[in-house]
């Protein structure tokens, strides 16, 4: 018989079949130095045999099992998080499967080590550090050769479903990091969808756009590899940007641009720029503000009030904080409410007190929410504007939200007097890392005697309070932006729509039962793999009953259970040679028996 090639990846060195299994041309060390080919001792008797391996690896032959233990015990014996992450890229770096295996065994323990919070450190080093080189990397000086870039992947129009770009001016809290915040923050994004959702890894770009830096260290650093000068923006910037745009698109047509810790000043603009025309995401905003939805609409369900009678005060007005109340304020448009009215129910706090009209440092995604300055007459204030605690006391919020990154902002007085108003308090202190949450879950349950309904964004323990044990759901974006994804590259959406969005948010929030007292008003992130197939179900759902579709969706279950790759290793095929396509020639035969 002759080989049926499935998807063709000539620039990874090998080609997966209908049948799940690889065939390559490649031979001895060029397979063990391609990770996702790679099986090192699992490689069977046969395959060692007809990829000239014998002599090149220890000759045992072990499972996957067998190995994933071996690397677990190796992982678990690093003594720091950093240095467990560094082993895990290593790992990565190696052998694909086996890194995806120990990770999907172990997501709720290794999510935090490969992304946030310990991927901001090793994105600290990562010049210093400097190991293979993932994706592309993309310059500003050199706009003109993105196109041999993408070339240079040698990948056709088929062959991918996600690119994650990062231009690293607001990492994870640690700010502006260059080449190396945006290239280790892409890949660990891409290591979050494929472990969650199964998005296969051979069909993903992660992207690094490369614009300067701002961080004087980096520049001063000898061993910085990016480009050492001061951020370009303005009109240089956005063309950067629409070339990467407008190549992405034509050789990748169907697949979904993700955009990743961009700065306040571009993440909006860009995203409003491009959502309408392609399927693109903005984590940051939209990730966000639907993972937060998704813990109000369980927390409604236990206050037994309607989306529509919301007093919402978001404490951090920034990219994340507005995209929250952009998704709270749609909730109250659904609900009945005029957007009008809806956008007056939510009250913004930022470093310069409660935003109003009449302030001039406001920037175009924060105007919506500034109350006009009639609407603050007599209002006290201080000199660093209208605080918290007085909006609270003015305006008895049923909804507390935190994306400020203040640690401690959520003091007794101000949570007292919120919880003076109204019978269960909605307070999501959702910052992270955890020295800069907003407030400590147990002082939420003391200062409110256990009436608070509690999401955070960093995991926390339960918490036993009066007899009752609380488990605190944690509003992490993993829950929710893998699931989506994987429901995009099912349906092939156009675009990313509000209703997608919406959809996903009520697929996490249908996952629990938050009426038995102290239950968590989220899913536990241990199942991420069974909520992220749940999310992507109603996603391509909704994606088809918009007409956002462009295949078509018959049994949207088996079409995304199909979909979710599996960290198993498939058969390998040795084949004389490629075609300049990366597959098989015609006339070649079929696998050894």
């Amino acid at each position: 018989m002759s080989y049926a090639s499935r998807s063709t990846r000539a620039g990874r060195g090998f080609t997966e079949q209908d049948d799940g299994s690889y065939v390559t041309s490649a031979r001895g060390l060029a397979v063990l130095q391609e990770p996702l080919l790679n099986k090192g001792t699992a490689f069977t008797r046969r395959e060692r045999a007809d990829l000239d391996l014998d002599g090149l690896i220890p000759p045992v032959v072990e499972t996957l099992d067998e190995q994933a233990r071996r690397v677990y015990a190796q992982y678990r014996a690093q003594p720091t998080d950093l240095l467990k992450n560094v082993f895990l890229e290593g790992l990565r770096d190696r052998n694909e499967v086996l890194y995806y295996r120990l990770l999907t065994d172990h997501l709720r323990e290794m999510l935090p080590i490969v992304y946030d919070p310990t991927v901001a450190e090793a994105i600290k080093g990562y010049s210093h550090e400097y190991r293979r080189p993932r994706g592309l990397y993309l310059s500003v000086d050199d706009p003109d050769g993105i196109a041999k870039a993408f070339d240079d992947l040698d990948m056709g129009p088929g062959d991918v479903d996600l690119v994650v770009a990062s231009d690293a001016e607001e990492i994870l809290g640690i700010g502006d990091w260059g080449v190396g915040g945006g290239a280790g923050i892409a890949a660990g994004k891409l290591a979050v969808y494929t472990a969650a959702a199964g998005i296969d890894p051979a069909r993903v770009v992660p992207v690094a756009l490369d614009v300067g830096t701002d961080n004087e260290a980096l520049l001063n650093d000898p061993a910085y590899v990016g480009n050492r000068h001061a951020r370009v923006r303005g009109e240089r910037y956005d063309a950067f940007i629409d070339a990467y745009v407008t190549t992405a698109t034509r050789m990748f047509p169907e697949a979904m641009l993700h955009w990743e810790d961009f700065g306040p000043s571009n993440a909006r603009r860009i995203l409003q720029r491009y959502n309408s025309e392609i399927p693109t995401f903005n984590d940051d905003m939209q990730g966000t503000g639907a993972i937060v939805l998704a813990a109000v609409l369980s927390a409604l369900r236990v206050s037994a009030t309607a989306m529509r009678d919301q007093r919402i005060v978001v404490f951090g007005a920034g990219t994340a904080g507005c995209g929250v109340a952009d998704q709270l304020r749609d909730a109250m448009v659904r609900d009945g409410l005029d957007r009008d009215t809806a956008t007056r129910r939510i009250w913004t706090i930022d470093k310069q007190g409660l935003l109003t009209g009449d302030m001039r440092d406001l920037r175009e995604f924060q105007r919506p929410y500034a109350r006009p300055a009639a609407d603050v007459d007599g209002w006290s204030g201080d000199g660093h504007g209208i605080g918290l605690r007085e909006v609270v006391e003015r305006i008895r919020p049923t909804m507390l939200l935190g994306t400020s990154t203040v640690h401690g902002a959520f003091t007794e007085e101000v949570v007292r007097a919120m919880a003076a108003g109204v019978d269960r308090p909605i307070i999501f202190p959702i910052s992270n890392p955890t020295e800069r949450i907003e407030a400590r879950p147990s002082d939420l349950l003391r200062w409110t005697d256990g009436r608070a309904l509690i999401a955070t964004g960093v995991p926390i323990e339960p918490i036993t309070y009066n007899g009752v044990t609380y488990a605190i759901g944690q509003a992490n974006n993993a829950m929710l932006y893998p699931g989506l994804g994987l429901g995009v590259v099912v349906a092939k959406a156009r675009r990313v729509s509000d209703g997608m969005l919406q959809a996903a948010a009520e697929a996490v929030a249908g996952l629990v039962d938050p009426s038995p007292p102290g239950a968590s008003l989220l899913p536990q992130v241990d199942n991420l793999r069974e909520v992220s197939a749940t999310v992507a179900v109603a996603v391509a759902g909704r994606a088809a009953a918009e007409g956002l579709a462009r295949t078509e969706i018959h049994d949207v279950v088996e079409q995304v259970r199909l979909a979710m790759w599996q960290p198993a290793y498939r058969p390998v095929n040795a084949i004389e040679g490629m075609t300049e396509t990366g597959r098989p020639p015609a006339d070649q035969g079929g696998p050894p028996s």
